[in-house]
């Protein structure tokens, strides 16, 4: 082989190893980025999660003034009121932080969690929407909603990127 060979094979390989460490350097960036989303989802839905148990608990066994419900804008008028709060508040979403701190260190519960607090937050923000549409009810404008279509937004566009690389993250 001729010298110009030999320097355009090596400018070519040169040029795959950076093509290559940029791709990789990005994949590691997106993994990154997925597990911290996963993180501070986890550690969001885990607070609120226990949150709602605990108020629900002071509220019976105290004098509590409910800070969660109050929150929330609800109140309890009876006694399945408590458990309603502590169960679907409480423990619905201490299912979705579990779920999302598990995904951190496992891939395919990763992604199962993207998914599923994409579905949610969706639907909710979806529901709030259309419950504004009725008469005489408030707009679905608030720091709640903006919260929920954050996430759908950020979560379409992990699964978008997971979808395109095919990579394990």
């Amino acid at each position: 082989m001729s010298f110009s060979h030999v320097d355009l094979i090596l400018n070519l390989t040169e040029n795959y190893i950076i093509a290559i460490a940029i791709t990789f350097t990005e994949d590691v960036h997106m993994i990154l980025l997925i597990r911290f989303y996963l993180f501070f989802m986890g550690i969001t839905y885990l607070l609120i999660g226990v949150w709602a148990i605990l108020d629900s608990y002071l509220l019976v066994n105290t004098d509590f003034t409910s800070s969660f419900m109050s929150a929330v804008g609800l109140s309890v008028i009876s006694d399945i009121g408590y458990s309603e709060i502590a169960g679907l508040y409480g423990g619905l979403n201490l299912g979705i932080g579990s779920v999302c701190i598990i995904g951190i260190f496992k891939e395919d519960i990763g992604i199962f969690g993207i998914k599923l607090l994409t579905l949610l937050t969706g639907s909710i923000a979806s529901g709030r929407i259309i419950s504004s549409l009725l008469p005489n009810m408030p707009t679905f404008y608030n720091s709640f909603f903006i919260f929920e279509v954050c996430a759908v937004i950020i979560g379409l566009w992990l699964l978008n990127f997971l979808n395109k690389s095919k990579s394990n993250y």
